[in-house]
């Protein structure tokens, strides 16, 4: 699995199309360990660049605060899953969280 998150400051970004550069993270399945991470500088934000960036990069899942609808749509048609409403911590803690199954998603703090 591989996972990405829009962070900032080391932490997740609260909304991903403002974030500094993309955490991507590598976990194993089967231990539900971390393998890799690495931090890669997004392109442009325009409407449809993430998702097939991301996509070309072979990443299955991202874990956001916030995220609009259509951004949620396009990512869907990637083949990415999105986790919506996640708190502002460092991406390891976040993927951790997420692997053992408390990761507490609150509300998508996106309106568009």
């Amino acid at each position: 699995m591989r996972i990405a998150i829009p962070t900032s400051n080391e932490k997740l970004c609260p909304h991903f199309g403002h974030c500094d550069q993309f955490c991507i993270v590598d976990v194993d399945n089967e231990s539900k360990a971390i393998k890799n991470q690495e931090l890669v500088t997004p392109p442009a934000h325009e409407p449809g660049v993430l998702p097939k960036w991301l996509a070309g990069l072979h990443v299955n899942m991202i874990i956001a605060g916030g995220m609009g609808q259509r951004a949620q749509h396009l990512f869907s048609q990637n083949q990415i899953e999105v986790v919506v409403g996640a708190p502002t911590e460092p991406p390891e803690k976040l993927v951790l969280a997420y692997l053992d199954g408390t990761l507490a998603a609150g509300d998508n703090i996106c309106d568009h």
